[in-house]
């Protein structure tokens, strides 16, 4: 139990037990029964608290939904209620009609109000207590964008000029990932919260948190689609399966491998790279580095300047699977 609210509980678990001790000086029928009343205050207070800890999950965002649900149900009762369909008839039966209409009406409206809170949420923005600007086109952001990591790259250059939206049920299920026993998850989960750290950090980017939540883990991969779908926002993952089901509803999704592969820049023979040679090659004198993006860059004579910066002239540039292979030549400085 909460440190805080634990006395606070406590007193006013007394406070009731006190009122029932000065309700019996107001009514002098009950004063010989203050014990009894004592006992009631104490129940009172208890059953009180006990609610209190049942409620514990209950969020800001579900009690809006219950009270917008409420009201419905009651203009709908009303509205009935006033209407020509009871105007005439015994008195008891209009009155307990009456009363039927105002419960069910507002128990189904509460009910249909918390099952769809998503919706409502969505439809009556201003229930989340922030200011968003509708008309900044949004992203939703998965835990697999989140640990691979390089949406945060992205975002510092400042080319991303999208709303980040990540859901609550995926800052979860990126917790629940950190905190496995596995070490290989483990280290995915930490590397995840280290982006969302960075992208916190980015005054620029506009990064909101969706209070949504699931209530199975196999339900993540339909909730975030449905999320794109009610948003209007387009879907950022690396996960080839959620892709094809937001491919399969119409959801745009982003590829940051293919944004990766459009960003490579095309190179043909004769223009000049500067590449760090790291290792020997197969043949006598090649030397061998890597580009940014991966490339594979073969240079003939550069066996004795391993371990530095060179620059080099490319004479031809061959397609492998991995990517491209760079056929150059050492240039004399």
């Amino acid at each position: 139990m909460n440190k805080t609210l634990f006395p606070i509980r406590l007193v006013f678990i007394m406070l009731c037990a006190a009122a029932g001790w000065l309700v019996c000086y107001a009514v002098r029928d009950w004063d010989a029964h203050r014990a009894l009343a004592v006992f009631i205050g104490l129940a009172i207070g208890s059953l009180v608290v006990l609610v209190d800890i049942m409620l514990k999950g209950f969020s800001l965002r579900g009690l809006s939904a219950i009270t917008f649900g409420l009201a419905m149900g009651t203009v709908i009762s009303y509205m009935i209620n006033n209407s020509p369909l009871l105007e005439q008839g015994d008195p008891q039966i209009i009155f307990l009609v009456r009363l039927t209409l105002f419960v069910v009406c507002t128990y189904l409206a509460t009910v249909i109000a918390l099952r769809g809170k998503d919706e409502f949420n969505l439809v009556i923005p201003y229930v989340r207590f922030v200011p968003h600007d509708v008309d900044v086109p949004l992203v939703v952001v998965d835990t697999s964008a989140l640990i691979d990591g390089r949406i945060a790259r992205i975002s510092r250059t400042g080319f991303l000029g999208t709303g980040l939206v990540i859901p609550r049920f995926v800052l979860n299920e990126l917790h629940s990932i950190a905190d496995s026993h596995d070490p290989h998850l483990q280290a995915r989960g930490r590397r995840g919260l280290d982006t969302l750290g960075e992208l916190r950090k980015n005054q620029a980017l506009d990064l909101r948190i969706h209070e949504s939540d699931v209530s199975k883990r196999a339900d993540i991969d339909a909730k975030l689609v449905f999320l794109a779908q009610s948003m209007r926002a387009k879907l950022l993952t690396t996960n080839y399966n959620l892709a094809k089901l937001a491919e399969f509803h119409g959801v745009v999704w982003l590829n940051l491998n293919s944004l990766g592969k459009a960003l490579r820049p095309e190179l043909v023979a004769g223009e000049m790279l500067e590449v760090e040679l790291v290792k020997p090659g197969k043949e006598e004198g090649q030397a061998i580095g890597y580009l940014d993006e991966g490339s594979l860059v073969v240079v003939n004579g550069g066996r004795g300047h391993i371990g530095h910066l060179v620059t080099v002239e490319i004479v031809s540039v061959l397609p492998s699977s991995a990517g491209k292979m760079i056929f150059a030549r050492l240039v004399e400085s």
